[in-house]
């Protein structure tokens, strides 16, 4: 059964939650936008996931590093200051009481606000930027942290620059969705994805790695988003004194890797047993076990 790494619990309190729409607390049924959004009707907008780690937002500073500067690429005021979108964040956390809760997600979306008319061109936005909330009691399941998931190579490729910029968090995720459908109808948990030249880029929703006699391998990163928890495990590597690599390399690579993993906001580091068919491990490897541990120290050290 293919579950994923972003497969969670159903959590009933969940049907209760307030979800931040502009500034103002909604319950789940009645929290809505225009047809009109430019998210629903064109895609446009950026977003981030966060996770609340002992009752902070773990690397918010990178996350909105992230998020103005994706929004200040494709020209779109958020609207609000750092401080006035953190004041958000903290209203829709305490307003829903989730401060000392344990495992919840955060999913921050910003899109350029209601178009007049369906139209691509941004001089028909009529309003401020949308800016949605939402707070949801969501943890990794613990099959996935320790007995890992499998991957399946898709036909559907990481683009080049010009066409899409793989570096925008954005709303439009077709690529990834149609990489996610693909993986899913050959029995995997998830895509991995290649870059325009054949050399591994990532996947369809996380950062993928190998490890390859002690050391540890990632793409160069020229055809992938920057990932935070990606960045994250580099930064532990090297603290760790653990060769790491930003480099081009095959899917040859990867079916003789001892081990493989792969990183996000939802669960960390994840590891990978299978990719094509290929067996790599049982459930975790030393190397993953080492790197689960350095990556939780590391959010420890961060909202401390």
């Amino acid at each position: 059964m293919a579950h994923g790494t972003h497969d969670f619990e159903p959590d009933p309190r969940n049907e209760s939650i307030l979800i931040n729409v502009n500034g103002t607390l909604v319950p789940r049924p009645e929290a809505t936008v225009s047809v009109f959004d430019s998210g629903f009707m064109l895609g446009d907008g950026v977003w981030e996931g966060l996770r609340l780690h002992r009752g902070k937002i773990a690397f918010q500073e990178a996350h909105l590093d992230r998020l103005y500067e994706g929004a200040k690429a494709i020209a779109m005021d958020i609207g609000l200051t750092r401080d006035e979108l953190v004041a958000r964040l903290d209203a829709t956390i305490d307003g829903n009481a989730m401060r000392e809760a344990d495992g919840v997600h955060i999913r921050l979306m910003v899109t350029r606000g209601i178009r007049s008319t369906p139209y691509q061109d941004p001089r028909v936005v009529i309003s401020p930027a949308t800016i949605v909330i939402i707070p949801e009691y969501k943890a990794p399941l613990p099959s996935t942290i320790e007995t890992g998931i499998r991957l399946f190579t898709v036909h559907v490729r990481r683009g080049d620059p010009a066409v899409q910029d793989q570096k925008l968090n954005s709303h439009s995720k077709l690529n990834c969705i149609a990489a996610c459908i693909q993986a899913t109808q050959a029995g995997a948990d998830e895509g991995l994805m290649l870059d325009p030249h054949g050399f591994v880029a990532t996947c369809n929703s996380t950062h993928f790695f190998i490890v390859r006699k002690g050391e540890v391998w990632t793409s160069s990163g020229d055809y992938c988003l920057g990932g935070i928890t990606r960045s994250n495990v580099i930064q532990v590597c090297r603290e760790a004194g653990i060769p790491v690599f930003e480099k081009n390399f095959s899917l040859t690579d990867v079916y003789g890797a001892e081990e493989a993993f792969v990183t996000g906001t939802f669960a960390g580091v994840v590891p990978v047993t299978e990719v094509d068919g290929r067996h790599l491990t049982d459930g975790r490897g030393p190397m993953v076990e080492r790197l689960q541990g350095l990556y939780k120290a590391l959010m420890d050290r961060d909202v401390s």
